[in-house]
This record gives structure tokens, C-alpha cells and sequence, in this order.
């Protein structure tokens, strides 16, 4: 690979296009936290919407294992 011609060209492509997403990603996770804080300001708990979503986001036999595990763990530290 060369510094110029071709090869640079490439790279400073590669670097403008991820530094454009870097920007886009920042830009998204300040409208995130702007919709935590509106929903906190109604009194709703954040660190159980996270949790919600990260369930959400599972497919649901995962959720079924996940959750499953979890009970079986809080019997055996006698938590339930």
C-alpha cells in the first residue's frame, strides 16, 4: 500500500465516513439520554427501563433461560 495516490485516497474515505458516524452515534445517544431524563422527570425508575429494554431486545427463548437461571440462583442464595 502506498501513501498517495489510490491507497491514501481510500483511507481518508474510510476515516471521514467513521468519523461522520461518530458524530451520528453521539448525536443518538444524547436524544437517549434526553428520553431517560424525560421519562425520570415523570417518576418512572431508569435502571428498570434499562433493564426492560435489554430483555426487550432478547429473543424470548433466551429471555425464558436467562430468567430461569436467575431464579435458580436467587433459591440457592435463599432470596425467594
Amino acid at each position: 500500500m502506498t501513501a498517495g495516490g489510490f491507497a491514501a485516497e481510500k483511507l481518508r474515505q474510510f476515516v471521514e465516513r467513521n468519523e461522520r458516524l461518530e458524530d451520528e452515534k453521539r448525536e443518538i445517544q444524547e436524544q437517549i439520554r434526553d428520553v431517560y431524563n424525560e421519562a425520570k422527570a415523570e417518576g418512572f425508575d431508569i435502571k428498570v427501563m434499562r433493564q426492560v429494554i435489554r430483555l426487550r431486545r432478547m429473543k424470548p427463548h433466551e429471555r425464558g433461560e436467562l430468567e430461569e437461571l436467575l431464579e435458580t440462583y436467587k433459591a440457592a442464595l435463599g432470596m425467594v
